[in-house]
């Protein structure tokens, strides 16, 4: 009932997740679950109506928790016709709040959300905070929700985007930034992490090492398709560098304009005069195909060592804090490349 219509991918992610969240709510009892980007509430279906945990979901796409509730339903019609009521007697609906949490979000605020969303009278309760790969600075921003409120007393997620991540050189006037977030590094002038290093940080090299020992490089050319569609799209938008494309996986006989077309589908980018794609610079990257597999092998060489850096500040910052920090491979990479949760606990008071 959990995986019905659930891709493999996030079957294995979900799966997981709820298994370590059961685990951190045996070990630091609290009375309901806070779950951030949410989305149509695979995991927190899971919390609520396999381990009968009491999940708030904060989303900021109200069409997603209008899914989601009706998912919702649909999973209790389905159990009631096939589990006896004693059987289904554990089961806690989540509560859906449609709300962002933004770097400034005050704790006040936040906690003021969570006691209209689940009809609380007073801030008597204790929670624990989940993210299931918070983009760019979601992730960030748990933790400093996390330390700043009192009544939270674990946190479990797993990081994504870390690209979209802000920086001091990024984003000189803001006052926070996604990195780095420790003391440690943030005394330190030389940490600063290029949207380059952040961007290869976000891969992982096992799928691509796979495809190496093949002999079969084929299609890995889909990599040079890339490259020559994003020198078309700089040279025609320069203030657009690195704007997302759409995946195109890579299929026997694809040209460049087909390739094109797929990947730009949807985007500004829609609109650019198909004679633009044919020229000499053009030919050229798409001849040298294997350069751009050789650039892309040892920039994945380094992926593992920037998320790393990433990773430790994280726990850095935590540990500053005086929480317990534990930093571990959850997912098969295979599966899902951003594999590394970030527990953390805070001390009893």
């Amino acid at each position: 009932m959990f995986l019905k219509r659930v891709k493999p991918k996030k079957q294995h992610e979900i799966t997981r997740m709820a298994e370590i969240c059961g685990i951190s709510c045996r070990q630091t009892p609290v009375d309901f679950i806070v779950d951030f980007g949410a989305g149509v509430g695979h995991l927190a279906r899971i919390l609520g109506y396999g381990y009968g945990l009491q999940v708030c979901c904060f989303e900021m796409q109200p069409d997603l928790n209008l899914q989601a509730r009706e998912i919702d339903l649909k999973l209790e019609s389905m159990a009631a016709k096939h589990l006896k009521s004693n059987e289904a007697s554990h089961f806690r609906r989540p509560v859906h709040l449609t709300q962002r949490l933004e770097s400034n979000t005050q704790p006040e605020q936040f906690l003021s959300s969570i006691r209209d969303a689940l009809q609380l009278d007073d801030d008597n309760f204790r929670f624990g905070i989940i993210g299931l790969h918070p983009c760019g600075n979601l992730g960030p921003t748990l933790m400093r929700m996390f330390l700043s409120c009192p009544q939270a007393r674990f946190l479990n997620f797993v990081g994504c985007c870390y690209q979209k991540m802000t920086t001091q050189a990024t984003h000189p006037r803001e006052s926070v930034h996604g990195y780095p977030l420790s003391r440690f590094l943030r005394g330190h002038t030389g940490c600063q992490l290029s949207y380059e290093a952040r961007e290869i940080s976000c891969h992982a090299s096992e799928v691509y090492h796979d495809r190496l020992r093949t002999g079969n490089y084929e299609h890995l050319r889909i990599h040079s398709l890339r490259a020559a569609a994003e020198r078309i799209i700089v040279e025609q938008f320069p203030d657009l560098k690195h704007c997302a494309l759409r995946n195109v996986k890579h299929s026997p006989g694809m040209t460049f304009h087909q390739y094109f077309q797929k990947a730009v589908q949807g985007t500004r980018f829609e609109a650019l005069d198909s004679r633009i794609l044919s020229n000499e610079q053009t030919e050229a990257d798409l001849a040298n195909w294997q350069q751009i597999v050789y650039f892309y092998t040892l920039r994945l060489m380094m992926a593992p060592l920037v998320e790393s850096i990433i990773l430790y500040d994280r726990s850095l910052f935590l540990t500053e804090n005086d929480c317990q920090v534990q930093i571990e491979a959850l997912f098969d990479p295979r599966l899902s490349p951003r594999n590394h949760i970030t527990r953390a606990v805070k001390p009893e008071l």
